[in-house]
């Protein structure tokens, strides 16, 4: 199978978790190639259902590596939590390693973010506040402290004094607020965490490219999805990394000759949660019902997602950025009581047909979807295990995708357990 990238096509949510942990049965590794906490995985296996947020999809398998890669921001709070969850639910997460050159999120992060936000007001991002961006802003302006760093006290010690000389000046002038005591993160990051991580840490780039040279399958997924990357997203409504396939090289040491395939997650439907542009997204009725039916709540944050018909405009620009090869349609189920489901297939803006992506943010908040109705099935499709045993109207659901992004549609999503997904073809 090679190397395998597994990318989000909408704004999040749309089930990724999913179709990584229904190949990583057959892969020697998954990486975790970039985001943090800020985004979660929901895994379901005979019926118990598993919220990750940082370990990789894979450590539900045993005899996969789960790697965490130099990519990712990492709180070391929320990963000792998660692991000490996995392990008391029976999960054996001895295999899971971490990159030396993934960033630390730092108490500063958490408390720079809830406040930067705040004082947004009506600007407000959206964002989870959890201390996300402003890691990889520090990571960017080269004062980020790294995961390697807990291994060496006097490097940990003078890196987080340049940081804190900035932050606790921020801190104090700007917001009022008492400054970070430096020997309580040296107590909690040293005493508490670095001990339990420090076994894990390894050279990640290393490890990947020698399971590449084994010719071993290398599964590559990220937090968020294509229209939250930092560079290809609804910008400012984004987050701070990059989800998109080329991500996947720069978060986890592999170049874009090794990659083999590159699978396209997206939804039945549109969901996204925070602000920012959303050309399809419902009100009222329908988009209870889409809630309501697919338990739109955000992993992490409990929000409820904005929702929205299916958007092919999007979809057909994020195929092309990310250089899709095959298609994973998602949530498919959810749609099964509807009578009739509208599918958007161009805009109209300030009165003229928009078949591509509007490059001007301007044009894409004003944006108004023209869809195509297609008739709805009315019977569940939960125990369908067969693409024959779909019914004919799901059926031209998927074709009609198939021919408008012309990329094939390979897996379909029927339920949120982890056997109710049906492989065309």
């Amino acid at each position: 199978m090679g190397a395998i990238v597994v990318v989000g096509l909408q704004w999040g949510d749309e089930g990724k978790g999913k179709i990584t942990d229904l190949l990583a049965g057959r892969a020697a590794a998954v990486v975790r190639y970039q985001g943090g906490h800020n985004a979660g995985h929901t895994i379901v296996v005979d019926g118990d259902a598993f919220a990750l947020q940082l370990v990789p999809s894979g450590v539900l398998y045993p005899g996969v590596i789960p790697i965490i890669g130099n990519g990712v921001v990492v709180d070391p709070k929320v990963l000792v939590e998660e692991l000490r969850m996995l392990e008391e639910r029976g999960v054996d997460t001895s295999r899971l390693v971490v990159s030396g050159n993934a960033h630390l999120i730092m108490p500063y992060h958490h408390e720079l973010d809830r406040l930067t936000e705040r004082y947004l007001g009506k600007a407000q991002l959206g964002t989870t506040k959890r201390g996300i961006g402003p890691a990889y802003a520090d990571k960017a302006a080269r004062i980020g402290l790294r995961v390697q760093d807990l291994l060496d006290e006097k490097i940990f010690r003078a890196k987080l004094d340049v940081a804190l000389r900035e932050k606790n000046l921020v801190l104090a002038k700007g917001y009022n607020r008492l400054p970070i005591d430096p020997e309580r993160v040296v107590a909690d990051y040293l005493g508490t965490y670095a001990p339990l991580i420090a076994p894990r840490i390894v050279d990640s780039v290393g490890l990947v490219q020698r399971l590449w040279r084994e010719g071993r399958t290398i599964l590559l997924e990220g937090a968020q999805a294509t229209f939250l990357d930092l560079d290809h997203g609804t910008y400012p409504f984004v987050t701070s990394s990059n989800p998109t396939a080329g991500g996947a090289c720069t978060g986890s040491g592999l170049g874009p000759r090794q990659i083999d395939q590159v699978i396209g997650v997206a939804k039945a439907y549109t969901t996204r949660v925070g602000a920012g542009p959303f050309p399809t997204e419902l009100e009222g009725p329908l988009a209870d019902a889409l809630v309501d039916r697919g338990h739109e709540y955000g992993t992490n944050t409990g929000r409820r997602r904005r929702t929205g018909w299916l958007d092919l405009v999007l979809l057909q620009h994020a195929v092309r950025v990310n250089s899709v090869s095959e298609l994973a349609i998602t949530k498919l189920d959810v749609l099964d009581t509807f009578d009739e489901i509208q599918v958007c297939t161009a805009y109209e803006v300030a009165g003229e047909r928009v078949d591509e992506l509007p490059y001007h943010q301007s044009d894409l908040h004003r944006a108004h979807p023209v869809t195509e109705k297609l008739p709805g099935w009315k019977t569940p499709i939960g125990q369908v295990t067969t693409a024959s045993a779909l019914p004919a109207a799901a059926r031209r659901l998927l074709e009609f995708i198939e021919a408008r992004i012309e990329v094939p549609v390979r897996w379909v999503g029927v339920g949120p357990s982890r056997d109710q997904i049906v492989e065309l073809s």
